[in-house]
């Protein structure tokens, strides 16, 4: 079962480094390098955390084949899509979604205390997006007002909590990423964000 999520997760963030790529206009490889970097950046940095070494793409080199068929993918059918840009936040906020609980499954089945589980969920879903938004030069998702990190803290929490309570893999996992994935599409359409801090004025 978290096969198939880390899969899956991995297929649609190097999706949305593809589209990040053709937003670009940049040619076959660079979709290539911005699928793979977005879709093996998370699991890679949660892998390295755990000391999981070699990293998960290293003993399983079908996931650079997985997002690379991404990137061909993209390269097709990118110029059909209506907007790029609204597919891509879509389909960023279900990567997202998937890895933060994907991302504390792995950690919990390694042994990690409920707490850092949940920091490990959040970092998985957010770290690709971030290093796919550095190299193709757009705000990072980090600087923005919309509600992001806090959409993945409470998709991973649920679930961490929802198995701390004894509830099985598959229900915990889709009710956490259901959560996460309804908090930031609220932030997609209607622009939802928490308070800023706001400097006073300068006497």
């Amino acid at each position: 079962m978290l096969l198939i999520l880390d899969y899956l997760g991995v297929a649609v963030f190097a999706a949305t480094g593809a589209l990040a790529a053709s937003r670009r206009n940049l040619d076959l490889v660079a979709f290539g390098f911005f699928a793979s970097v977005t879709g093996i950046g998370g699991g890679t940095l949660r892998d390295m955390m755990l000391g999981r070494l070699p990293v998960f793409w290293v003993q399983e080199p079908s996931y650079i084949a997985v997002c690379l068929a991404m990137a061909l993918l993209v390269w097709f059918v990118a110029e059909r899509l209506a907007s790029r840009l609204t597919i891509l936040l879509w389909a960023d906020a279900i990567g997202m979604a998937g890895f933060a609980v994907m991302g504390a499954a792995v950690a919990l089945s390694a042994g990690v205390g409920h707490g850092p589980a949940i920091l490990m969920g959040v970092m998985t879903a957010t770290f690709g997006g971030i290093i796919r938004d550095v190299i193709g030069g757009e705000p990072s998702v980090l600087l923005k007002k919309e509600i992001y990190v806090t959409a993945a803290l409470a998709g991973s929490a649920l679930y961490v909590g929802l198995s701390f309570f004894g509830v099985t893999l598959w229900p915990a996992a889709t009710i956490g990423a259901g959560t996460a994935f309804v908090i930031r599409g609220g932030a997609i359409r209607y622009g939802w964000t928490l308070p800023t801090h706001t400097l006073p004025p300068r006497a």
